[in-house]
């Protein structure tokens, strides 16, 4: 009897065990899937207002474009500012009621209003494949940056969205470091 009740015990903290790394999550984590699937790529530890950057070169006119983001504690993702040095195909030139435009410094500047986002669809370029991911949490002073080559293919497409892993998924997926 005493030998049954070991082996009940044994099994029961396997099967829960097993539940905590399967189902239960752990983190939050800005997860980059593969464009139209569930395969974690790479994720990203993020709490909610941690705050985030892509910097791609504009594959028309050549210049460095910033799209700055945020985590909301809703589990969306806010643009909050853009920073480009010229207009052109994909770039704001018209300011709505709120929004702001400023050119300082030879670059333009644009804040929009109410830009959230459930998730982002990112291509990492392929001719030119300059992509870069800029963060810093919130308890950190300094920002770090890893190259999107690094972690994914060029020319491949990403959907971006800010998740919570359990042990089991952060397993499968590649975290970023710096």
């Amino acid at each position: 009897m005493k030998a049954l009740r070991k082996w009940m015990f044994t099994g029961l903290l396997f099967i829960l065990l097993w539940c905590f790394i399967y189902f239960i999550p752990l983190t939050s984590a800005l997860v980059f899937y593969d464009e139209r699937s569930p395969v974690i790529r790479a994720y990203l530890p993020l709490q909610s207002d941690d705050a985030f950057m892509i910097t791609f070169t504009h594959s028309i006119h050549m210049t460095e474009v910033v799209e700055k983001y945020r985590l909301l504690e809703t589990g969306d993702i806010e643009q909050y500012e853009m920073v480009f040095e010229q207009f052109g195909i994909g770039m704001p030139s018209v300011v709505e009621e709120g929004e702001t435009l400023i050119n300082e410094g030879g670059k333009y500047y644009y804040t929009p209003v109410d830009q959230v986002f459930a998730e982002l669809k990112i291509r990492n370029g392929k001719t030119v494949s300059k992509h870069r991911l800029s963060y810093q949490r919130e308890n950190e002073k300094e920002l770090s940056e890893v190259l999107f080559n690094a972690y994914f293919e060029p020319g491949s497409w990403y959907t971006v969205k800010v998740s919570h892993l359990t042990i089991w998924e952060m397993v499968k997926g590649v975290k970023i470091n710096e």
